[in-house]
């Protein structure tokens, strides 16, 4: 029996699996045990091997962290509206208006992502602080002499639009590339105005993309602090800012253990709802 088991074993499928699963479990599974047994540990200790309880989600329900949580979710859901409506007419472009100028375009907007995060949000503090590029030019030239625009709710969005545009624009612009033009055709053929032929069509087929790109830039925004500290001044807490605060100068690893599975359990709620709400196998089979 022990060996048809270890027969089966090492079929050579299986065999050839064994790297990615181990790789899983030690890069994926272990750090995620790790932190939701930490989050059942007693508060201000280093070690999850004590008695677990709930004492440190008392305490998240208790205080005032659900505003953390609200402000990421809102500053989230924000950023993914403005990101579809920015990226769809240029993922439109770059799948069929641009041509040859199309990887020019995608070099332009891959370009930035070798760059830290950090100093980019630095370089748009140079450009809209009081007296730097944009202000400073305008008082020079124009007599016009505004506040600073930098540290404000406005402006941590406007960074997570920025940080985070190619997270939607590329798979958007892969499924806008899945549109087939004979579809589009056949449709206004059909006596279908414009509107009808981009709602009916384009936009269904477009789906799968869109929704790719928005779980993705959701994902991703929830757990953006960069932007928040750097161009927003804190004017917002996010929750990742609190997770931050507890794992270090709180020095209390099990609260911040237990606010970053609440996070991942309300991302993963969320977006298996979404998920279960738009079923991607049933839209490429409508495709």
């Amino acid at each position: 029996m022990n060996s048809g088991k270890l027969s089966r074993w090492l079929i050579p499928g299986r065999r050839h699996s064994l790297p990615i699963l181990t790789l899983l479990l030690v890069g994926f599974a272990a750090p995620l045990f790790t932190v939701i047994a930490f989050s059942f540990a007693p508060p201000r200790t280093f070690s999850p091997w004590q008695t677990p309880g709930l004492e440190n989600y008392r305490t998240i329900f208790a205080e005032t962290y659900y505003q953390s949580f609200a402000w990421s979710l809102a500053l989230a859901l924000i950023t993914v509206v403005i990101l579809a409506l920015l990226c769809y007419p240029l993922a439109y472009g770059l799948a069929k208006v641009f041509g040859k100028w199309a990887n020019a375009v995608t070099l332009v907007l891959v370009l930035p992502l070798f760059v830290s995060e950090n100093l980019r949000l630095y370089g748009w503090i140079l450009f809209f602080i009081k007296n730097g590029l944009l202000l400073g030019t305008l008082k020079h030239y124009f007599g016009i002499e505004p506040e600073s625009w930098l540290f404000t709710p406005t402006m941590t969005v406007f960074g997570m639009v920025y940080v985070y545009l190619p997270f939607m624009l590329f798979p958007m612009t892969l499924g806008v590339s899945m549109v087939p033009r004979e579809t589009v055709e056949a449709a206004a053929d059909l006596g279908a105005n414009r509107w009808q032929v981009f709602y009916e069509v384009e936009l269904p087929l477009a789906m799968p993309g869109i929704i790719i790109g928005g779980l993705l830039t959701f994902v991703l925004a929830m757990g953006a602090i960069a932007e928040a500290k750097v161009i927003g001044g804190q004017s917002v807490i996010p929750i990742v800012h609190d997770i931050e605060i507890a794992f270090t100068y709180a020095q209390n690893w099990p609260l911040g253990a237990a606010l970053a599975v609440l996070l991942m359990l309300v991302v993963g709620a969320l977006v298996l709802l979404v998920l279960r709400r738009f079923d991607l196998d049933r839209i490429l089979k409508r495709g």
